[in-house]
């Protein structure tokens, strides 16, 4: 089963529509995909996973290994309420604790500013991209996600250690994101994330070319009025290698509320009797042309769809 990748160099040119078709359908079929040529400067992801890296080595290593969590492997059972992760999270927006958490080294704290304000971009972008496929006005997510004080974004880094026995344990245990966007920044070397689709777990390659994961999260599936998913997602323990996982969520904040795009929703508000005598004139046309119609006047719009012949 191929992962969507998705060319953001050709939204620019004459591919534009058939790369927004590719956009659409990766939101409303998978709810995870691939972006390339996103624009980010590639030097700077690379410090940030080599400084990661670096960090976790330094700083967290031996706390891990050291933990209840590893030394309850002996007991030779599976471990059903933990996960093999060491971890770390940081507050970008609306205001950053960078330099608040103890043992970042100033190289970090840069590099990982640096990579955050150009991903935020990458985040705002692909949120207009996925209003404008769902037909609706491009800065409903931002606005939708600001509540007071404008969208949250915050990083979880983690790098999932090495297991000695990794069918006792789940890297990351089964769930879907509560949030929005999911921007993902992981290793070029070391498996484990799978996500779940038509029945089945798919095993997500490790980032080749500095491309960046992307899925979406219950805050999306929600605004969007379920046409984009939440996909069901986990981190299998590995026994070669440590995984490095950068993943930054663009959010709402605490008191955004988040609710269906009104011009999503069917509506509501019709009498049968008045939707026959809209039927009759539109019965032997598509369905999804007689549901839009009500859709525009229910919102305002004059326009009634035709239906193709």
């Amino acid at each position: 089963m191929e992962i969507p990748v998705i060319d953001f160099s050709e939204l620019d040119g004459e591919k534009r529509s058939n790369t927004m078709v590719l956009l659409h359908e990766a939101c409303e079929k998978w709810g995870f995909f691939m972006i390339e040529n996103h624009g980010i400067d590639k030097n700077i992801m690379e410090k940030v996973k080599l400084l990661m890296n670096t960090h976790y080595e330094d700083n967290m290593k031996e706390s891990f290994y050291n933990s209840d969590t590893a030394k309850k492997m002996e007991s030779n059972e599976f471990i059903k309420d933990k996960d093999w992760e060491s971890t770390f999270f940081v507050w970008h927006r609306p205001n950053s604790n960078i330099n608040d958490l103890s043992g970042l080294s100033k190289d970090l704290q840069k590099a990982m500013d640096e990579y955050i304000e150009q991903l935020i971009k990458l985040a705002e972008n692909l949120s207009e991209l996925m209003c404008e496929n769902l037909g609706i006005d491009k800065d409903r997510i931002k606005d939708a996600f600001s509540g007071s004080v404008g969208p949250t974004v915050g990083t979880k880094a983690a790098v999932y250690p090495q297991c000695p026995n990794p069918e006792l344990i789940r890297g990351l245990r089964e769930h879907t994101d509560a949030g929005g966007i999911i921007l993902l920044l992981q290793d070029d070397q070391v498996p484990g994330l799978e996500f779940f689709k038509d029945g089945k777990w798919v095993k997500i390659p490790p980032s080749k070319n500095n491309r960046i994961f992307i899925n979406t999260g219950d805050q999306i599936e929600i605004l969007s009025n379920g046409v984009y998913k939440s996909a069901l997602h986990r981190v299998m323990a590995m026994k070669d290698g440590n995984r490095l996982s950068i993943a930054t969520f663009y959010n709402p904040c605490g008191d955004a509320v988040i609710s269906p795009a009104p011009e999503l929703l069917l509506p509501n508000c019709v009498r049968f009797q008045d939707y026959l005598s809209f039927y009759s004139k539109m019965k032997f046309g598509d369905k999804g042309f007689r549901f839009q119609s009500l859709k525009n006047m229910a919102n305002g719009k004059k326009e009634v769809l035709k239906a193709e012949k």
